[in-house]
Order: C-alpha cells, then structure tokens, then sequence
C-alpha cells in the first residue's frame, strides 16, 4: 500500500519596474507574457539560476545544475518567482508553462493555489476583526460561532478551543489537511466539512486532545476559523478577505473564491502530478477557503510579507496594527506564531503550501522587509524550494536560513533520476547499513518511489524497488503488500500470492491483502 511522505520543505506598490497586470472579475483576457525586474537586478537574477547549490552525495562528484535544469530534473512544467528586499519587491520572473505538455508561458501573473500559505493570510483578516470589533483572541470560540457549534468534551472541560489556539496549531483539533474536490465531484458545504458528512471527504473536525497541551498541524481548525468569520460578519468568505486583505492592499492577482471563477481561468497554471501528468480536471476546488482556498501570484503573496513586516515595525496599519502584526510573528506554539510559521531558533517567518499538483512556499524577514515565494503547478515543486531560497539568501546577503538537511527520500530519488534505478537501490541500500540509529530510513521511501515508477509506467524498475525493500525491511508486512501489487501488475500471479501471504502473516488485519487474495483467487489464505 501507498505510503504518505511529506515534502522536503514547508509553503507593496512597485517602484521603477514595469506594472503588473491587473484582474478583472468581468473580462476574459489572456495572462501577460513580460516579466518585473528593475534593471540592476539583471546580473543578480542571472547569479540566482546558477548559483544552485550542487548535490554531494558520498563517493560522487558533486551535481551542479540551474534552475532550469533542476525543473527539468523533477519535470515540473512551471514556476514563478517573486524577491523582495529590503521593503520592496525587486524582481519577480516566471519559467516554464501553464500545463505540462503545453506552449503558454508562466507570466507574472500567472495564478497557482496557495494551498496552505491561505492560512496566514486568513490569520491577517481575523485578526484585523477580532481588534476592530474587539473580539478577544482568548475567548471561547463557541461564543463566536452561530449556526455551527464545535462540540465539546472531556477534552473540552477545563480549556476551551480559542482563535489563538486554532491560527497557532494547539488547539487539539483534527483533520490535517484537505485534499480538495475534483471537477467530477460533488462540492459539500462548510457545515458539512465540518461535521465530516457526504459529500465530505475529510473527517469531522472535532477536538481530540486538551486545547493547548500540543502543537498540531490542523486545517481542520482553521476551516472553524472560516466558519466564525462568516457567522459574525455574515458575508462570503471570499468577500471578506477581499475587503479586509486582498483590496487594502491592491492585491488585484488574488482572489478566495472556490470554485475559480470562469473568467479567471486562462490565467491559472494547471496542476501537476508527480511525473508530469496533469490534474484531472485541471485543478481541484477547495471549499474551505480558509485553509487551502486562495488563489494567487508570488508578487501578491510578497507584498503580504511586506506589509506584516512593515505593521510589525509600526511602519504601516493597512490592515492590523503593530500591536497585532507583532503577535502574528510572536510564537504562540512549538512551531507557529499566529497563522505564520514560527520555528524554533530561526528569525524569518512565513508557509508552505501544498495542494493537489501545487506546491509553493513564502519565507520573509520582518526587519529588513526581505523574503521570496515561490509557487510552482507540480507535487514535485518543493524539491526546489531550499536550493532555490538559499541561491536567492546567498545573492542578497540575508542571513539566518538554512535548509532542511538532504534527507534519504531526496537523495534516492535524485540518484534514481540522474543515475538509474540500480545506483540509486545501491545508495539506499548502503546508506541504511550505515546510518545513525535517529536518522529516518524507513521502507516508506522505496515504496513511494516504487509507486512512482508504477505510475510512469516503469514496471520493471517498480519491481526491483519493491524486493529491495522486502529485503531490507522483511518484518515490515506493507513491503509485502507492495510487491504483490507490483507482482500482480506484472503479471506474476504466483509471486503476488506469495507476497500477499506473507504479509497477511506479518500483519493478520491487513484487509487489503485479504482483498487481493481473493481478487487472485486464493481467498481461503485469508483465512
């Protein structure tokens, strides 16, 4: 069975560069075609495409590649880019096409989902309300809520559910993240995200754990968050985010509304799966807004970091104070502030995003009013992301970055595309032996790459992925699981008995192998 990895990472007016084009919620137009840059950032640019870190891997020589190379390498059809430095936005360029397969370049104003970096941004809004009706952050949030209630429970208690705890992850409240709708699906309500029912696909949003005991990633939380803004200002949501964030500040690339209105959609980047394939559909629609809704551009997604760096300096108030700016960026959990990531021993803030063929992320620096975001239209985007952020830090002198080390996921996956299926098993192989017993080199990283490989059509190379894992990891009842799918795909019927039998062995309640069994014909081995 498939396994879930996450990604390697996370997700103001121009002055003296060309205007940006501008959305019209009435007219279809096609999207622009120039890119922004003031002239002296030219060279500085050219320095950011080559100047990639190169890949080290152990016994080879280091891989040195551009960014158009790295695309390239991933097969992600576009990307666009915005820097800001020092206030202002400096350049922002986009590479590639719209759609995998296609002509039409990435423009500047090229729209791609934001996927999570909405939070923030709904953060922003919330909290410009909760400081103009004075509503308090601290308050339980079922006092706020009307025509939806979070139930409480033993849980509940003694610490309730508040807005700081939801836009800070530490509200003990479920549901991870969302996976959208697609064209062919039906789209529920918010009260029906909410309470998990058809034609909901995500569980219900309930409290599982004490209100402020831990820190826990919940899109789920921020979807009540949605729900209480539109009970109290009784509006759209996507009304209110373009009154309260979106128009203040001139964000004329940016929109919430869910599904993409139809005049908007030449300018959208379609989304891409891992290998190149498109969306089906094209994109998915995300009723909740909050979480994963917005709709927008890299240079809009800069001039909100701009702003939240500029209120927290006292330097503007379009949309919250420096009172309230200097909470967002305050740490409030382990990991956040409010709705901006806040880690531990760092000094930028910002997101990442990943939504079903997106994949984007925005890193700032409050003080120098510096910072990027990069949005790209493939699951495979944010293998880019710390290379590419650490060339821009680099070039501009910023201080205070450092990407995530290079896990066994990257690695493998690098040498499996730049040197074949036999190098990168090899690499695995060797590195497992001999890695620390805290580092993660877990059966889950060559079955998702053998997935891959199934879902390119690379059978053979699927195989061989899967009886290394079995070798590697024979207690592990999924690595059997996984090579019986293989084994069946490829025709080897026996061989998928065999594997399915041993890991109904390894794990007796594995319904999926029990399924197969009989799919094969050898039900009774379920028994």
């Amino acid at each position: 069975m498939r396994p879930l990895l996450s990604s390697r990472v996370l997700s103001v007016a121009l002055s003296g560069v060309t205007a940006v084009g501008l959305l019209t919620g009435a007219d279809t137009r096609k999207p622009t075609t120039q890119w922004l840059a003031r002239p002296s950032e030219a060279a500085r640019i050219t320095r950011v495409e080559q100047g990639f870190p190169a890949l080290s891997i152990a016994g080879e020589a280091p891989l040195r590649m551009s960014l158009q190379e790295w695309m390239a390498l991933y097969e992600i059809p576009g990307l666009s880019v915005a820097v800001f430095d020092r206030g202002s936005l400096v350049w922002a360029k986009g590479y590639g096409v719209k759609e995998a397969g296609g002509s039409e370049p990435i423009a500047i104003d090229t729209l791609f989902q934001a996927a999570s970096i909405s939070k923030p941004v709904t953060a922003l809004a919330t909290m410009h309300h909760a400081e103009k009706r004075k509503w308090s952050l601290d308050e339980n949030i079922n006092d706020k809520l009307v025509s939806w209630k979070l139930p409480d429970n033993e849980s509940t208690k003694d610490q309730k559910v508040t807005l700081r705890r939801l836009l800070s992850h530490s509200a003990g409240t479920t549901v991870h993240g969302f996976r959208g709708y697609s064209a062919q699906e039906p789209v529920p309500t918010l009260q029906q995200i909410l309470d998990g029912e058809k034609p909901a696909n995500s569980s219900p949003v309930r409290v599982d754990t004490v209100p402020g005991t831990l820190t826990r990633y919940s899109g789920g939380g921020t979807t009540i968050v949605q729900q209480m803004l539109v009970d109290q200002l009784q509006k759209p949501f996507a009304q209110i985010m373009k009154e309260t964030v979106l128009s203040p500040l001139g964000l004329k690339n940016s929109t919430y509304e869910q599904p993409l209105p139809k005049s908007l959609e030449p300018l959208a980047a379609v989304g891409t799966r891992s290998g190149g394939k498109g969306v089906e559909g094209r994109w998915h629609t995300y009723p909740e807004q909050a979480a994963a809704g917005l709709w927008t551009t890299p240079s809009d997604l800069a001039r909100i970091a701009l702003e939240v760096s500029k209120a927290s300096q006292g330097k503007s108030q379009r949309v919250v104070s420096k009172a309230m700016a200097q909470q967002m960026l305050t740490r409030q959990s382990e990991a956040f502030g409010i709705g901006f990531m806040r880690r531990p021993d760092t000094v930028w803030f910002g997101h990442g995003g990943s939504n079903e063929g997106y994949r984007c992320v925005l890193v700032a620096f409050a003080e120098p009013g510096s910072g990027i975001a990069i949005m790209t239209n493939s699951d495979d985007g944010s293998f880019l992301f710390d290379r590419l952020i650490e060339s821009v830090a680099a070039e501009y002198g910023w201080k205070g970055f450092t990407g995530d080390p290079e896990t066994a996921f990257f690695t493998t996956d690098a040498l499996l595309r730049t040197k074949g299926t036999d190098a990168a098993i090899a690499w695995f192989t060797a590195h497992k032996n001999a890695a620390s017993t805290t580092e993660k080199v877990t059966s889950d990283i060559l079955n998702s790459l053998g997935y891959k490989l199934m879902g390119k059509g690379r059978l053979p190379d699927a195989v061989k992925f899967f009886e290394a894992n079995v070798s590697l990891f024979p207690e592990d009842a999924n690595t059997h699981d996984s090579l019986g799918e293989a084994y069946a795909a490829a025709g080897r019927k026996d061989d998928a008995v065999r594997s399915y039998k041993k890991s109904l062995e390894l794990n007796p309640k594995n319904t999926n192998a029990v399924k197969q069994l009989k799919d094969l014909g050898v039900a009774a081995a379920a028994q």
